[in-house]
């Protein structure tokens, strides 16, 4: 991040600081920052180089921000978590580097029961009134469509993508390389290169578009779309599914993401195909 400076030790001017701006004592400043006008910075937050808040920002809490965000007018970021259980504990919020928050999104420090922290990976793009609740955990590249809900202790892989208006029940899981339909309210968790969509959202296949984007071959592809296709078969229990890919693709990596997975587990059900229903899963 650089070497800081600490708040109200700087010379404002120097730093790109309107006058109009409130950076509270105890801040640290990277080099070029830039603090544009009504901004509002407190007294435990870290900016890092090369950061810039352009107007009507406030940043609150023990919230540090990696080199090169920019943030957007009237984002909330670092405020108390919109937790009722929560009494002031000290709790963090960590920003990385290269990323985008558009205007009026919100992002809350974590709590006691999810870690005390909440953590936004890098070069992520996060578009207008988007929130990310209290302990969640965001991956790199990641891109949050405007009014995005993601409820507390969610957690999103990295190059997860988002459509507008998506709802996250809180503790779902996202893997990696995931899509999430526009106005989708997902209570389940979501495999890697998943694509859910609907309300109450399902399993529409894999994100075959984003695969491709991404430069992942055609052998690559290929192997994925049979394993998806026996997974989420009609034959058998989902752990019967899981060992016979496991033995069919191991020398698949992206296969073998799939499955961890899904071995991991985690506090939601599994989202799946809409004519899939495994009461054995």
């Amino acid at each position: 991040m650089g070497e800081a400076t600490q708040g109200h030790h700087v010379r404002k001017t120097a730093l790109g600081i309107h006058p109009s701006a409130v950076v509270e004592d105890g801040a640290f400043l990277g080099s070029g920052v830039a603090i544009g006008p009504f901004c509002h910075v407190g007294a435990e937050v870290v900016l890092g180089d090369g950061v810039e808040l352009l107007s009507h920002v406030v940043v609150a809490g023990r919230t540090d921000i990696g080199a090169r965000t920019r943030i957007f007018p009237f984002a909330s970021i670092g405020h108390e978590p919109q937790d009722l259980k929560f009494h002031g504990e000290e709790s963090s919020l960590s920003i990385g580097t290269d990323c985008t928050i558009r205007e009026g999104v919100t992002m809350n420090p974590g709590t006691e029961a999810g870690g005390h922290r909440t953590i936004v990976g890098n070069r992520g793009t996060f578009l207008a009134n988007s929130h990310i609740a209290h302990d969640c955990h965001v991956g790199d590249n990641v891109i949050l469509s405007n009014n995005v809900m993601i409820a507390g202790h969610c957690r999103l892989g990295s190059f997860v993508i988002v459509g507008g208006g998506a709802a996250m029940h809180q503790f779902v899981r996202i893997g990696d390389h995931a899509f999430v339909g526009g106005m989708a309210g997902v209570e389940n968790d979501v495999i890697p290169y998943g694509m859910a969509l609907g309300n109450r959202a399902n399993l529409a296949g894999l994100n075959l578009i984003g695969l491709k984007r991404r430069g992942f071959s055609r052998e690559d592809i290929h192997g994925l779309r049979r394993a998806y296709r026996l997974l989420f078969a009609a034959e058998g229990t989902l752990k019967e599914r899981v060992e016979d890919v496991a033995e069919e693709f191991a020398s698949h990596p992206q296969v073998q993401e799939i499955l961890d997975f899904i071995r991991e587990g985690g506090d939601r059900s599994l989202c799946t195909p809409r004519e899939v229903r495994d009461p054995a899963a």
